[in-house]
């Protein structure tokens, strides 16, 4: 990690491909991997995961779709180490979005981290502290912040089509049924759990601790608030076009089901921003819909009502009714794709040099995860909490201020000095 940020990177010319490393070979890794291996100007020359036959299937993939053979390996600080790779794309647990962020900034790598920017407050200052000082350029996987009728959508808005917004509401009423409940067991072979654990408490292998069902345990995840919902409250916030609240109250529970999940099914949000609200809510078990967003099994989408009407947003399109009666004046179709419009905005911003080229920003995926957190929070203390959007702190509030970060474990510890 002594290796400078001069150092390690070449200087990319125009035709020059950009060598990427995926890092997490997951579900959301598979997504990467299609995503790199069909865009031009781009090389997936390393890849690395903690489990190792998901680590030969991936190679064996990339092989297979481009021709070439990626390195492999075990530990991702190898792959910062690795002088041919010029930027990493990161899908891993939230636990590990910040810590491999600054390892990759601090060895000169470029970087795109899926959201949620970070696992806690602290965190995500520290990445933007980093990316600053390195001039990497960090893009957050709010895939939005590149669709183009969200961003179309996003611009009405500011414009006045519905007049002076006073409220975003953000729903994640996603379907997730029960993980159900898991003995604690061996470590399967080719797992390397410490890894897989990181900056979060040393605890035994569980089923439901580990592929996917991470999210739903604190010490690695932040519930769907911050794993579907980050999307819908970065829209809400965006939409809102406001930065950080003073207040928030969160409430809600897990119901209906008996299980190892220890974050909500069912929660609500509100932030106070003195002249306008943000409200958000999630609800995983069997529900309805909401402003007319369609019902495919989830609602997924945000609401923004206005002084002259409201307007409904989501994966397939926008729709804005104007007026007393609520007249539809506008329905725009578009379409939510894998994701490769971010990367393409990711990669350009790599050759240009200018993170303000960046749709998702470091910055601008911390503000917004800051709700999540801020929710949490409120959630887990059962109270109501103030905020100083300039200290980043509760307003005389330790126990809330506590929770801002973690203890970490070593060597794993997010550091104070980046």
């Amino acid at each position: 990690m002594a290796l400078t940020a001069a150092q390690s990177t070449r200087v990319m010319g125009a035709n020059d491909r950009i060598q990427v490393g995926i890092i997490g070979l997951g579900g959301r890794g598979q997504a990467h991997m299609n995503m790199y291996t069909a865009t031009s100007g781009c090389e997936v020359s390393a890849l690395c995961d903690v489990d190792q036959a998901s680590l030969e299937r991936a190679i064996a993939k990339v092989e297979k779709a481009s021709g070439r053979k990626a390195k492999g390996y075990a530990d991702m600080r190898d792959v910062f180490n690795d002088k041919n790779v010029d930027a990493v794309s990161m899908p891993l647990p939230n636990h590990w979005h910040a810590l491999s962020t600054i390892w990759a900034c601090q060895a000169g790598k470029d970087v795109y981290v899926e959201k949620p920017a970070s696992h806690n407050v602290y965190e995500g200052l520290k990445m933007i502290e980093a990316a600053r000082k390195y001039k990497r350029m960090v893009q957050i996987g709010s895939q939005s912040r590149s669709t183009p009728h969200k961003i179309e959508a996003m611009k009405l808005l500011r414009e006045g089509t519905i007049g002076k917004v006073y409220l975003a509401k953000g729903l994640c009423f996603k379907r997730r049924k029960s993980i159900g409940t898991k003995p604690n067991g061996p470590v399967p072979p080719g797992v390397d759990w410490d890894k897989f654990l990181g900056p979060a408490p040393m605890r035994a292998f569980n089923e439901n601790r580990f592929k996917y069902n991470w999210h739903w345990m604190w010490d690695t995840g932040n519930g769907d608030i911050g794993n579907q919902g980050i999307h819908e409250m970065d829209v809400a916030r965006w939409g809102l076009n406001r930065d950080l609240p003073k207040m928030v109250s969160s409430t809600g529970g897990k119901y209906v089901y008996d299980d190892d999940q220890e974050t909500p099914n069912t929660q609500m949000a509100t932030f106070d921003y003195g002249d306008a609200e943000l409200m958000f809510e999630v609800r995983g078990i069997l529900t309805g819909s909401e402003g007319g967003l369609p019902h495919r099994g989830n609602v997924i989408g945000d609401l923004f009502y206005g002084s002259d009407g409201w307007m409904a947003v989501d994966g397939s399109g926008y729709q804005v009714y104007k007026g007393e009666k609520g007249e539809k004046v506008m329905d725009v179709k578009g379409e939510d794709r894998d994701g490769a419009g971010h990367v393409k905005n990711f990669l350009a911003a790599c050759r240009s040099r200018n993170y303000k080229d960046l749709t998702a920003d470091v910055e601008v995926g911390v503000r917004s995860v800051v709700l999540v957190h801020m929710a949490n929070i409120s959630y887990r203390l059962k109270r109501t909490l103030h905020f100083d959007p300039v200290k980043m702190q509760f307003v005389n509030d330790a126990e809330a201020n506590k929770m801002l970060t973690r203890p970490y474990r070593a060597p794993y510890i997010v550091p104070e000095k980046v």
